[in-house]
């Protein structure tokens, strides 16, 4: 009886690990492998989805993507929750669509026009801009986000 009771424990614990690191593995990390367009759809796509995989891991995942430079202005981490949630870019949560257009690119940056359908269907203008790591370390030859304007609003889809 012990033992069978054991059994179902250890078997509730490994389903509750699994469904634990499925959750989580949903928040990509930076590789040299992913090119700045990608990196660009990888932020908007969890922005769009916000809270789909916990509350506020399109944030967490915009974030992970942050050059660190860019980090040093926007944050630690709640203080850059506190900014996407403020007046200047909360019409990324939760948007309707994205469109993702390149303005230019060299071999260190690139710069795209993000043009995002908020929730309220109202149109926003932004330019985003994505530059290659070139510093030793974990993010050598990653492409990170350095900048993201402020939205210019573009009026009603109706």
């Amino acid at each position: 009886m012990m033992l069978k009771k054991l059994q179902t424990i250890f078997k509730a614990l490994i389903i509750y690990s699994i469904l634990l690191s499925s959750s989580t593995a949903e928040i990509l990390k930076p590789s040299s492998n992913i090119k700045p367009s990608e990196v660009v759809k990888i932020q908007l796509n969890g922005l769009q989805k916000n809270d789909l995989d916990f509350k506020d891991s399109g944030i967490e995942q915009t974030w992970n993507f942050a050059h660190p430079n860019n980090k040093k202005v926007t944050g630690p981490l709640p203080n850059f929750k506190r900014m996407i949630k403020g007046d200047a870019y909360q019409m990324m949560l939760d948007h309707i669509s994205h469109t993702i257009t390149e303005l230019g690119s060299s071999n260190n940056w690139a710069q795209f026009e993000v043009i995002i359908l908020d929730k309220n269907k109202i149109y926003h203008k932004f330019n985003w801009q994505v530059e290659k790591y070139t510093l030793d370390g974990l993010l050598k030859d990653c492409w990170l986000t350095t900048m993201v304007s402020n939205p210019i609003p573009l009026g009603s889809s109706i």
